[in-house]
């Protein structure tokens, strides 16, 4: 006689997990999505985690954790790292998901306010946007504000940053039922680990020294210079910023972006011996040690005194700010004596920020920004190192008590504004 089972497995498996708790079928599944990831990092190194394979053609490096939002509740996802190249699972995670809402969000709210032109319309029909009322706009407005304030206000703990690069950037805000520019200050540096990091980002009425005396000083108060005092922050030569770089960060050098003072130069020089001159300019970042620049700009001022004495005094003015990156070994000098990777990430930001014109209110300005460098702070700390360590070590150990000393002698503030 053949034995007929009590119960159906299949239901009875299918009861027990509708009755599941919500926390053990999170339990589960993100035990279930780490496995499938894993599994595929696996497949990309060409064999499986820890075993000794002469088919392996690369290494895990750890893991890096991404919040993957089910309806069982938010997931810890574990992506793991590899040592060269990156994966990013594309089939479970979405990119620059915060940039897009953060967008769309803008979008709505001037849609809304009534300050909207026909680009906008068109955009808002291109993103598929309809139905959004103020009170939806207002909610997913409320969550990703809560995101992005999280992101601006972090401890920056990750120093000591050894180099800070500055920048601002015009932005158009309804204000009082006029149109109005507003400065957005952004920061980067580079951490203790060789990487690229979003140090802040702050709004101001204009440019001015009251601007960004309160943007470094929240830099500092969140960390800046706990772990060590900053080696040189780079910038243009707006004279607001150099005067709160010198109150905030005293004993810091600073170097004026290379690419700014060549159009200052230019401006400065007559047309028809402007190109000679520019390359005898650039003959000096061409040498090899700090000893051979500091000679070349000696023969090229003494060369221009008697055909361009104004421009031999203005290159001479400026000689310790835009050589102030030779205090560090020759290795890095590409990466910290012009402002060119923060000038593209402002071209980043605009290219996401142009769509929208005119911002409703400064809060919208934050919101996508701060969403756009969120993303982009991300990224970086996925890419390779800007900076290697042993080269960071050898910059760190440049910046000695007495160089400090020299340094804040050589490059007073009031020298700074007169360049």
């Amino acid at each position: 006689m053949t034995a007929v089972p009590s119960i159906d497995p299949a239901r009875f498996l299918r009861d027990e997990l509708a009755q599941a708790s919500p926390d053990l079928m999170r339990e589960l599944l993100t035990t279930f999505v780490n496995a499938l990831l894993s599994a595929q990092a696996d497949a990309v190194c060409g064999a499986e985690y820890g075993a000794r394979d002469p088919e392996r053609v690369n290494r895990r490096n750890g893991y890096r954790h991404r919040d993957l939002d089910t309806r069982v509740g938010t997931l810890d996802v574990a992506v793991p790292k590899l040592r060269e190249g990156s994966l990013f699972p594309e089939w479970l995670l979405e990119r620059r998901r915060r940039t897009e809402r953060a967008l769309t969000t803008v979008v709505a709210t001037c849609y809304l306010l009534g300050v909207s032109t026909r680009r906008m319309d068109k955009l808002v029909r291109t993103l598929e946007i309809t139905g959004l009322s103020k009170s939806q706009v207002s909610e997913m407005a409320k969550d990703l504000d809560e995101q992005v304030a999280a992101f601006r206000t972090r401890p920056l703990d990750a120093g000591p940053y050894t180099f800070v690069a500055a920048k601002a950037l015009v932005m158009k805000v309804r204000e009082n039922g006029r149109v109005v520019k507003v400065a957005v200050m952004v920061a980067t540096g580079v951490n203790t680990e060789g990487y690229r990091e979003i140090l802040g980002i702050h709004t101001a009425t204009s440019e001015t020294h009251a601007g960004w005396l309160a943007f470094f000083r929240d830099l500092v108060a969140r960390g800046l210079t706990s772990a060590g005092p900053v080696g040189l922050v780079t910038s243009d030569a707006h004279a607001g910023l150099v005067e709160a770089i010198g109150a905030t960060l005293p004993g810091t050098a600073w170097q004026r972006c290379r690419t700014h003072f060549a159009a200052n130069l230019m401006s400065a020089t007559p047309k028809s011996s402007w190109p000679w001159v520019k390359a005898l300019v650039h003959s000096v970042y061409d040498q090899p040690d700090a000893a051979s620049v500091h000679a070349q700009f000696d023969r090229i001022t003494d060369s221009l005194r008697e055909k361009l004495p104004s421009v031999a005094a203005y290159l001479e003015d400026a000689r310790e700010d835009i050589l102030a990156f030779t205090v560090f070994p020759k290795a890095c000098w590409r990466q910290i004596r012009s402002n060119n990777p923060n000038e593209r990430l402002n071209r980043e930001i605009r290219r996401r920020t142009d769509v929208v014109g005119i911002f409703p209110n400064r809060d919208a300005v934050i919101r996508l920004v701060g969403a756009v460098l969120a993303e982009q702070h991300d990224e970086w700390v996925e890419q390779r190192r800007y900076l290697g360590l042993e080269l960071l070590k050898q910059c760190r150990t440049a910046l000695t008590p007495t160089t400090f000393d020299d340094q804040e002698d050589s490059l007073t503030i009031a020298g700074a504004i007169s360049a």
